[in-house]
């Protein structure tokens, strides 16, 4: 199995930070505009929904751990978001790993980019910026 992990300073306290992993409209601020939430799921289209991720927070989320597991995807599908969030004196160190993927394909490579610009992104959120998500419903926003 591979795994894909990133970490990142950030002025915000965990809590500030927890709001925007643990939520859908916190994803919404930094990842992207197309969520919707049935029920226990959050759902995230991209690209006009050729592709959706459904996500299920898979343990309890608690203040410092947010555990998502995805549903959905042909590579996606059974692997795990993780936001580990460590308060510190400079703020919060931000931990990431988007766990047990299957083998490291040209998807993951191509994911394993993506995720650390969007560690930069979710920085800023919680910073107070307003960076707004890198996917909106057609396309990418740079």
């Amino acid at each position: 199995m591979a795994d894909i992990r990133h970490s990142i300073q950030s002025a915000a306290t965990p809590e500030q930070v927890y709001q925007l992993v643990a939520t859908a409209s916190g994803l919404g601020e930094w990842w992207a505009t197309d969520i919707e939430q049935p029920g226990e799921t959050v759902n995230l289209g991209f690209f006009n929904r050729a592709t959706v991720y459904k996500l299920r927070m898979s343990s309890e989320a608690r203040p410092g751990h947010v555990d998502w597991t995805c549903e959905s995807g042909d590579e996606w599908r059974g692997t795990h978001i993780v936001f580990d969030l460590e308060a510190n004196k400079n703020g919060t160190l931000i931990r990431f790993a988007h766990a047990g993927w299957r083998a490291e394909t040209p998807y993951f490579v191509s994911c394993n980019t993506t995720w650390g610009g969007l560690m930069f992104r979710l920085k800023e959120a919680a910073e107070g910026r307003k960076p707004g998500p890198l996917f909106t419903r057609d396309g990418l926003r740079y």
